[in-house]
């Protein structure tokens, strides 16, 4: 017996991480993104994980709402011909991203903003560094 279900497409997988990765980044539940755009939270979840294509002019609703140009959710896309970086193995924003698509990325993010006093960040700064030192150590 074959499987008739269709894998997602990579394009509908990278959009959908986008629209997670805004999301978060602004606080936005999926259930205030569905709510703005007249949709169930299940159908933006559907949407981030790339289960169902986002039309266009869905895709311009939720890029005004997120606040960011349509070419948001296009940009880092695996596989998409760039210019040549130098010596570079990964652009700096794989490295954000990949960190704000995890929740201990955002939380993070969140609590360090939070941090009026300068010296007190550049301490917690200094002290990430020094535990992902440790890491490489071991």
């Amino acid at each position: 017996m074959s499987d008739n279900k269709k894998s997602p497409n990579p394009v509908d997988i990278h959009v959908g991480a986008r629209i997670r990765l805004r999301r978060n980044m602004i606080g936005l539940s999926q259930e205030k993104l569905g709510e703005s755009l007249g949709i169930t939270f299940q159908q933006i979840q559907k949407y981030e994980k790339g289960m169902n294509r986002v039309g266009a002019s869905r895709l311009q609703a939720i890029a005004n709402i997120l606040n960011v140009p349509v070419t948001f959710f296009f940009d880092d896309m695996p596989g998409q011909v760039d210019k040549p970086r130098g010596f570079d193995e990964e652009s700096e924003t794989t490295y954000v991203v990949g960190f704000l698509n995890s929740s201990e990325g955002i939380q993070l993010a969140r609590a360090f903003a939070k941090i009026g006093d300068a010296k007190i960040r550049r301490k917690v700064l200094d002290l990430v560094r020094t535990l992902g030192q440790e890491d490489d150590a071991v």
